[in-house]
């Protein structure tokens, strides 16, 4: 492995893994591919726009002509495909490109991988696959899909995929499903960076139902090292859990978020809850641990320092809060907040 394509790199945990990498692997040079939709941000990578180990190409994943240009130009020997529409509300509002970009897009990187006969095919998944998850029990790498939402469905059509080219055409394979990352650069549609950007403002958290989900909140730089190690160490074909081990509700999560920005309870507004919203995520991570990573940050310290990464950044989001989110925001929780009543 010399020559890594990162698709989707410009977005939330593919540029945090670009960071990641240069920063842990001084001989690698990463080629980030990324359509720049609305969630792709050159601005999560200013920090190595200069860094002769680092080239940006803009493209689509379903161009395979693009995609091939790309492999064969820069001699890529391996690709990470981080590239998808991630945030299940808008997948619920529009699941047509979450479809093409998750299946199509997996499908053209395979064929580019199989045909040219890379040395690794990475793909970048998520706890979503396994859907709701009954509470005394934690998800296994090899219990069957059962995805509830659009997105969902997506992601674990793409890992059905890149298990078949594993065992069709002996494609060279490894998945990992990572529960809910939180960190720097995290569009801010996403429950974290919306509440601490909200709450930095003053302004109400709109809280699906009655914010007693589950989810294991883990910090992006923990996330992007296990998959480092995957890439190492992990064996060809197999499938591994990254998550925390720890879950937290919801609620929970929203008083360590407002504790650390001095905010007051009062913000939180309780509104109708989005359609097969699962209760419970919870990953069994024996596996990954088994080949020698644990996560640096418990999920409250990682909700902390991910409160602080808002606070100290407003340069980032800002300009993000007031252009297309605008759109989004009004149609997703407009009405929900206007018929919602006060904590």
């Amino acid at each position: 492995m010399q020559n890594i394509l990162v698709t989707g790199g410009a977005g939330f945990i593919g540029s945090n893994f670009v960071h990641y990498m240069l920063t842990h692997h001084a001989q690698y040079h990463l080629v980030v591919y990324d359509k720049l939709t609305y969630a792709g941000n050159l601005d999560n990578l200013i920090q190595i726009q200069d860094d002769p180990r680092y080239t940006f190409i803009h493209g689509d994943i379903c161009d395979r002509d693009a995609i091939e240009a790309a492999v064969k130009q820069h001699d890529i020997d391996t690709i990470i495909n981080f590239a998808a529409e991630t945030h299940v509300d808008r997948s619920i509002m529009n699941p047509d490109a979450f479809i093409k970009t998750s299946v199509n897009g997996t499908y053209t990187l395979l064929e580019v991988a199989r045909s040219l006969e890379l040395e690794r095919y990475h793909q970048i998944s998520t706890d979503e696959v396994y859907g709701h998850i009954p509470p005394g029990r934690s998800s296994k790498e090899t219990d069957n899909v059962a995805p509830r939402s659009p997105y969902a469905a997506s992601k674990a059509s793409a890992d059905l995929l890149v298990n078949a080219y594993h065992v069709t055409y002996g494609l060279p394979v490894t998945i990992t499903r990572g529960s809910n990352n939180i960190g720097p650069y995290q569009y801010p549609e996403k429950a974290v960076p919306l509440f601490a950007t909200n709450a930095i403002d003053n302004l109400p958290l709109p809280v699906y139902g009655d914010g007693r989900q589950m989810r294991e909140y883990q910090h992006v730089r923990d996330h992007c090292e296990a998959i480092d190690l995957v890439l190492h160490r992990g064996v060809i074909g197999e499938t591994y859990n990254i998550g925390t081990g720890v879950e937290v509700e919801n609620m929970r999560m929203i008083e360590i978020l407002l504790e650390a920005l001095d905010r007051p309870r009062s913000l939180i507004r309780h509104v109708v809850d989005r359609p097969g919203h699962d209760r419970r995520y919870s990953l069994d991570i024996a596996k990954i641990t088994a080949l020698g990573w644990e996560p640096d940050h418990s999920p409250e310290e990682a909700i902390i320092a991910t409160a602080a990464w808002y606070k100290e950044n407003e340069w980032w989001w800002r300009k993000i809060k007031s252009g297309e989110f605008r759109q989004y925001y009004e149609a997703q929780y407009g009405e929900r907040l206007r018929t919602a009543a006060p904590q």
